[in-house]
């Protein structure tokens, strides 16, 4: 069990428990540092930071995944220690929230088409407060006995080839870390290694303000995880890590803390938030 987990989802996008039972979780697991980054959304850090106070062992740090698309697939900016006060990165974030709700509708439309008829409205019970995600698509599917497994629904129907993939609003990967950096953040490229060819984008991101890569992943291979680091040296990035852990599939998904990230990653992710 890691001490260090950088990639939780909260019920405040598309994860399963609220930003107070994820720090309970945490604290309960022995965690020392712990970052919510949630899609698209800071409407959780406040409860968290809120609760973080009953467990001075453990360093809340508050975060945001933005999510952008470019034409091999998906790239995904971590903000880390971003301004979550502020009004224009909230109103941002809103607009791409409004447009995953599009979205989302649009693929339950287009599942219909294909014979897989799921309730818009469990959709959205499903999703709760929060910001509706594919994960509350797949869990609906999941219950009614269309797919045996998250990973089904994204590979035969909702991923980016599928056919009831709807696009949404887009930003692209350079206007993220622009809006991370504008919102007082650290921006981290998140799991590189789930785009084609993630190093054609560093020198941009880089320039834009890129400040650290995503190195410890739960879908990494050794290999990956190898070049990810060799990546960091050759651009000067620091690295972070995580479990991406979103809690609404209870099997196989890995845990708080299930990704072996080195305490030194929280460490000097902190040290340069106190430099900004």
């Amino acid at each position: 069990m890691s001490r260090v987990d950088l990639h939780i989802h909260s019920t405040a996008s598309d994860g399963k428990f609220t930003p107070e039972e994820i720090i309970g979780k945490a604290a309960a697991l022995g965690l020392k540092y712990i970052a919510l980054a949630d899609h698209d959304s800071v409407d959780g850090i406040v409860p968290a930071v809120k609760a973080a106070r009953a467990f001075p062992q453990l360093t809340f740090i508050p975060g945001v995944e933005v999510s952008t698309d470019v034409p091999e697939g998906e790239i995904h900016i971590l903000g880390y220690f971003i301004d979550y006060s502020s009004k224009n990165l909230a109103d941002t974030l809103k607009r791409f929230r409004t447009s995953r709700e599009g979205r989302a509708r649009g693929m339950v439309e287009k599942l219909a088409e294909l014979g897989i008829d799921i309730d818009w409205g469990r959709v959205q019970e499903i999703a709760g407060e929060g910001a509706i995600g594919r994960p509350h698509i797949a869990q609906a599917m999941l219950e009614k006995g269309y797919i045996e497994s998250f990973k089904e629904a994204f590979d035969k129907y909702i991923g980016r080839e599928g056919p009831a993939y709807v696009e949404r609003e887009k930003m692209t990967p350079e206007e993220a870390v622009a809006l991370v950096v504008r919102s007082g953040g650290i921006p981290v490229l998140a799991h590189p290694f789930t785009v084609k060819g993630p190093e054609q984008w560093l020198s941009a991101l880089k320039a834009a303000g890129l400040v650290g890569i995503e190195a410890y992943y739960k879908d990494n291979t050794p290999e990956n995880t190898r070049d990810t680091l060799a990546l960091a040296k050759k651009y000067g990035l620091i690295v972070t890590g995580g479990s991406d852990f979103h809690g609404i599939e209870d099997s196989g998904e890995v845990g708080i803390g299930g990704v072996d990230v080195p305490v030194s990653a929280a460490r000097r992710l902190i040290k340069m938030a106190g430099k900004k």
